[in-house]
């Protein structure tokens, strides 16, 4: 190999190494394993600089191989980029609105007379509140204060979301986390506000690393009943239950089971359409990187209310400076379709007939259904009726092929359909249970 093959060589090898330890640094670590490969395949010395000088046939070999290598980091790195855009909401204008209990109901499926009524009492004032004091937080459990966390939400403001308008949630503050650089640490710890004078809960906290992650089946949580919690069904709502216990941090991210001051009251369209979606975006990048992520769920409740208007969801991943994982939402609790009272946790709808259908005309109240309520909540067998996947949310019947194949550790047993819905899990497509 003459001289200047030799510099050439060694100028791919230190350009090829930096570009593969930057890559794994900040984005997929596979693709920057792939790229410091290439650069040890072009290393002027023995036995790599045989290769290059054996014969023409093998310089072939070397450089296809180098040229395949190439293309599966720029693959890899292409399609985990594309894993983690987030999908746009759709933004409204806002909306000048005064105080008030109750959220308006979907344009679709309300009287335009109604909708006036409904936008006038939907609360944006400062009856809003998010309990940041510091009564209910515990700085000794995180190394985050409750004064920085006080002082880095105080900026948000609920009359600055717009109203619901067919998304199930809104980007606010330019879709910026309202975290200071203090609250950035690279030291896994979560932390869960203690309920407030009225049961209801606070902020959720966490520097969520793989270390946090479950790393057992999912357990049951439903001992637990948040603040506002019925237990009614009407047609049209996905499983048909219109709550479900929500995780202010997902189960998948920290592996909180029936933890009192991480379970509220939620709609079923917001557990599964607004906040799911970055529950799974979080935990797919921590999963692939292996870098920290800081997250706060803040319920929202409009003056004593017992079921919060929505929840400010903040994340930004720490070691790339958000790079890979920045989001500031807030995702509503509406129920396409219902009308909620929010001081209370009871509703209107269409009623649930037992096989998924309704009439919009026919409503039903939670007040006229107390059987159901009791029935639900205390139904308990022995018999397995349907098997849960608790990395997939998904519940199956027993002879389902899907079930042949889950792992034992992602199994949880449910004895009744209803059970299985309450505690958040979706029917399998392919058995339909």
């Amino acid at each position: 190999m003459s001289k200047k093959s030799k510099v050439f060589h060694w100028f791919m090898f230190v350009v090829l190494l930096l570009a593969g330890i930057g890559i794994c640094s900040r984005t997929f670590v596979v693709s920057g394993i792939l790229l410091i490969a290439c650069a040890i395949l072009c290393l002027p010395v023995s036995p790599i600089s045989t290769f290059w000088t054996k014969s023409r046939k093998s310089r072939i070999l070397i450089r296809l191989l180098i040229c395949v290598l190439l293309f599966a980091s720029l693959l890899s790195n292409s399609i985990w980029m594309v894993r983690n855009l987030r999908p746009e909401p759709i933004q409204t204008a806002p909306v000048s609105t005064s105080s008030g209990a109750m959220l308006p109901e979907p344009a679709d499926s309300i009287s335009a007379e109604s909708t006036a009524e409904a936008s006038a009492s939907f609360s944006t004032s400062a009856d809003a509140t998010i309990s940041t004091s510091a009564e209910t937080i515990e700085p000794s459990t995180t190394p985050q204060t409750a004064e920085t966390t006080e002082a880095s939400t105080a900026s948000f403001d609920l009359s600055s979301v717009p109203a619901y308008s067919r998304s199930p949630y809104a980007e606010v503050n330019g879709n910026r986390p309202f975290f200071s650089a203090e609250d950035l640490t690279t030291q896994s710890y979560e932390n869960y506000g203690d309920l407030d004078s009225l049961g209801r809960c606070t902020i959720a906290t966490a520097c969520i690393g793989s270390d946090l992650m479950p790393t057992e089946k999912r357990g049951d949580i439903g001992s637990v009943k948040p603040t506002g919690w019925h237990t009614v069904k009407y047609a049209g709502v996905d499983g048909n239950y219109l709550y479900n216990r929500c995780h202010l941090i997902g189960y998948q991210l920290t592996g909180e089971n029936a933890n009192e001051k991480n379970l509220i009251t939620g709609t079923r369209y917001m557990n599964v359409e607004g906040m799911e979606p970055f529950e799974s975006m979080t935990a797919d990048y921590i999963k692939e990187t292996g870098n920290h992520v800081l997250y706060r769920v803040t319920p929202v409740f409009e003056g004593d209310n017992l079921v919060a208007s929505g929840v400010l969801m903040e994340a930004e991943s720490v070691e790339d400076n958000g790079a890979g994982i920045l989001f500031c939402v807030y995702c509503y609790n509406v129920q396409p379709g219902v009308t909620i009272d929010y001081a209370t946790g009871d509703s209107t709808g269409p009623e649930f007939t037992g096989s998924g259908a309704g009439t919009a005309n026919t409503e039903t109240t939670q007040a006229a259904q107390p059987e159901v309520t009791q029935a639900a909540d205390n139904t308990q067998t022995a018999t397995v009726a349907y098997i849960g996947n608790s990395n997939s949310l998904k519940f199956h019947k027993p002879d389902c092929p899907s079930v042949a194949k889950m792992s034992d550790s992602n199994k949880v047993k449910f004895s009744t359909r209803d059970e299985a819905v309450a505690d958040g899990y979706q029917p399998c497509k392919q058995c339909n249970p």
